[in-house]
């Protein structure tokens, strides 16, 4: 395979809803690019992105798949990425190493949810779109309308580079105001006729073509005043103009195509080849330090690793983008997040799990290799003396969790090293090993997400899984000031056991005031602070323990033995065995034993004391709540609104957002299990949402009561 320079490189992200026809058409820019000498098709499970098992159980894709394809003396590299809202972490990925944004939509249906969702990700990005209109032989295709509804969604800078003659059963031409002409498909589609533009077609075509020239010359100030001048404008002057308008997000050019004929994608890879922009006209990515990086030949050696996979018999596979000079195979490279020198054993470029082996990739280009040590996502491989390191992609946060665990304990380990193996191949599946909840809990972007997991890992891994409800990581705190006094004593022959402890307990907040005395239960009790230990705890807030001891009534080799049997209450709270929090002790008496009194003693009378007083300290559970802000279609928005209110939902604030009605809300975790599956219910998959962390609350009292039973209850099994 030829070695492509950066001019002859086009990177190319393939995006659409689910059963728009993206593997398809992938499988057809394939075909007539040489790279596979016959089509396969969905239903046969023989198509070249969709390669691996799960997807040919589902039906559709899964992971997004990395392929390149040759038209024209250039090379298109393709990532043909799942439709699914719960595999958006491949549409991001490609979006972040990619420069144009293919967006398919399925002329039966006109623009889905999904192509809603996926457009707005291309504008977080500012990455050029070029709209195909796809199964234009079906049936029930409608091409008008799903024009119109295109131009109402998007708006006005869509533009019609196509549009076909026949639509239906019968398409098999369309006319290209661009070019100016027919083209005509025989029954299987392939190379096409071009013909002159039918006469009961010139004025329409004239008309559109007249559009297209304006939107081209709308964004070059030189092709403006040529074309008041001249009144139009040649192909050539055109192009560079839609050029120009695609990366400014300023025209979205609508192509037409029957990608299951391989009706069309000729000509669209035609325009790919000669219109879309190059690596060198979009923006230069920086570095974390604020370095733009161009996309130079002969600047320093530099690979961003955007995607890994293990695959069998070859363990993990890299995928990176050279983003400055050139690689080539047994390159040393030094990896930048980890100060780790790598050998680039291999190098291929990859047509789903088809490898092409070659010489050398240039800045600009996508390539792959296998078997690096110490290299995984989102690592940056420099040559020696290169220090550029890039920012690492950026994921939307989980919507979904659900606890995991292996029916057969001894599948426990193995369990752990395939989750592990499926976050680095999908970084949205986010894994996560809870101490305080004793479970682990996994986070993804929905059910469907999780269910696809635990389907790859029964039936790839031959690792039996359930999923349980996730625990909620409840914490504890106190209300008002208690008090507490335990003595423990032991003795059973020989040496004894024995501490007292007496101790005050109250809620804590920042900078409050540390008092000299305290009135409890009518006696006044002085606190004559000598030593104050702020302990801030691992899952948020603080325990402050003051030592106020006087006279020697506790030596103060004793204290730290205290404060330990404190934090190991404050690790499982009296209530529920939840983390406790924002608690202020004062051990201001006590007694000790010459002989009996031991470490151990007042760890356990200062664990017991702060038991007791906690009890008595108004108690209260705090849970975890979110901020939620849901994008509803406004005919939606009532009911929307209802069930929030039903999950004990705050609203916060509305407001109005392209075309959406927003909605701010705070929501208690616990109400959040399977919201995402609700909304899409709800809305029919028209709204969707993001949630973080934001305070702990007091829960409610009836609330409280109830996981206070549930806990003893669970004690009493045990």
């Amino acid at each position: 395979m030829k070695v492509y320079q950066a001019d002859q490189i086009k990177n190319l992200a393939l995006l659409g809803s689910s059963g728009s026809g993206k593997t398809t058409l992938a499988e057809a820019m394939l075909y007539e690019g040489g790279v596979i000498n016959r089509r396969g098709d969905i239903e046969s499970h023989n198509t070249v992105s969709d390669y691996h098992r799960v997807e040919h159980e589902y039906g559709y894709s899964v992971f997004s798949s990395v392929l390149f394809t040759e038209y024209l003396d250039r090379k298109f590299n393709i990532i043909d990425c799942p439709g699914s809202d719960d595999f958006i972490g491949g549409a991001v990925t490609s979006l972040n190493v990619t420069d144009t944004a293919l967006m398919l939509l399925n002329s039966t249906q006109g623009v889905e949810v999904g192509t809603e969702n996926l457009f707005r990700y291309t504008e977080q990005y500012n990455k050029p779109v070029i709209f195909v209109m796809n199964q234009l032989d079906h049936e029930k295709a409608n091409y008008e309308q799903t024009l119109e509804n295109a131009i109402e969604v998007f708006g006005k800078k869509v533009v019609v580079i196509q549009y076909p003659i026949n639509v239906g059963t019968d398409f098999n031409a369309v006319v290209d105001v661009l070019k100016m002409k027919m083209y005509q498909w025989a029954p299987d589609g392939g190379e096409p006729q071009i013909l002159d533009i039918p006469a009961d077609q010139k004025e329409k075509a004239d008309e559109l073509h007249n559009a297209l020239v304006e939107a081209a010359a709308e964004n070059d100030e030189s092709l403006m005043e040529l074309y008041f001048e001249e009144g139009t404008l040649n192909e050539d002057q055109m192009r560079q103009g839609i050029r120009k308008g695609l990366v400014a997000r300023d025209l979205f050019p609508v192509f037409c195509v029957s990608a299951k004929k391989d009706m069309g994608g000729r000509r669209l890879m035609e325009f790919l080849g000669n219109v879309v922009p190059n690596v060198s006209d979009m923006p230069a990515p920086v570095t974390k330090d604020g370095v733009e990086v161009k996309c130079d030949t002969n600047g320093p050696t530099s690979l961003f690793i955007f995607k890994t996979s293990v695959e069998p018999h070859l363990g993990e596979v890299s995928f990176f983008k050279v983003m400055s000079g050139k690689v080539s195979e047994g390159m040393d490279l030094i990896n930048a997040n980890k100060n780790a020198k790598e050998r680039v054993a291999q190098l291929n470029c990859v047509a789903g799990n088809n490898r092409h082996k070659v010489t050398e990739l240039v800045a600009g280009d996508i390539g792959v290799t296998v078997k690096l040590k110490e290299t995984h996502i989102n690592h940056t491989l420099n040559e020696k003396g290169c220090d550029y390191l890039f920012e690492p992609i950026h994921y939307p946060n989980p919507k979904y969790r659900t606890a995991i665990k292996a029916k057969s304990e001894s599948d426990d380990e193995k369990l752990g090293e395939v989750l592990q193996r499926m976050h680095e191949e999908d970084p949205t599946l986010v894994v996560e090993y809870s101490k305080e909840l004793k479970q682990i809990i996994v986070h993804g972007q929905g059910e469907f997400h999780l269910n696809t997991m635990k389907w790859r890992i029964e039936n790839n891994d031959k690792i039996e899984i359930e999923f349980l409800s996730p625990r909620i990581p409840y914490r504890e705190t106190i209300t008002k000031v208690a008090r507490a006094d335990y003595r423990h004593k032991k003795q059973s022959g020989g040496a004894g056991q024995f501490g007292e402890v007496h101790m005050i307990i109250e809620p804590y907040y920042e900078d409050m005031p540390t008092p000299a005395t305290m009135k409890i239960d009518g006696q006044e009790i002085k606190l004559n602070v000598r030593d104050t230990d702020e302990v801030k705890l691992p899952w948020g807030g603080k325990l402050v323990y003051n030592n106020c001891i006087v006279g020697g009534s506790i030596d103060a080799r004793f204290m730290p033995a205290i404060l330990k049997g404190i934090m190991e209450r404050m690790e499982e709270g009296p209530l529920t065995g939840s983390y406790a929090r924002d608690i202020r002790v004062f051990v201001y008496d006590g007694k000790m034993h010459p002989v009996d009194s031991n470490e151990i003693s007042f760890k356990l009378a200062g664990r017991n004391a702060f038991s007791q007083a906690f009890k008595v300290a108004g108690p209260k559970i705090l849970e975890p709540v979110y901020n939620v802000e849901v994008k509803v279609p406004s005919d939606r928005m009532g009911d929307v609104m209802s069930d929030l209110q039903g999950r004990r939902a705050m609203i916060e604030g509305m407001s109005s957002e392209k075309g959406f009605e927003v909605i701010k809300a705070k929501v208690p975790l616990k109400e959040m299990n399977k919201y995402s599956t609700s909304l899409s219910s709800i809305t029919g998959g028209r709204a969707f949402y993001t949630m973080e962390f934001a305070q702990y609350d007091k829960v409610p009292p009836e609330i409280q009561t109830e996981l206070i039973k549930t806990f003893e209850a669970e004690q009493d099994d045990d």
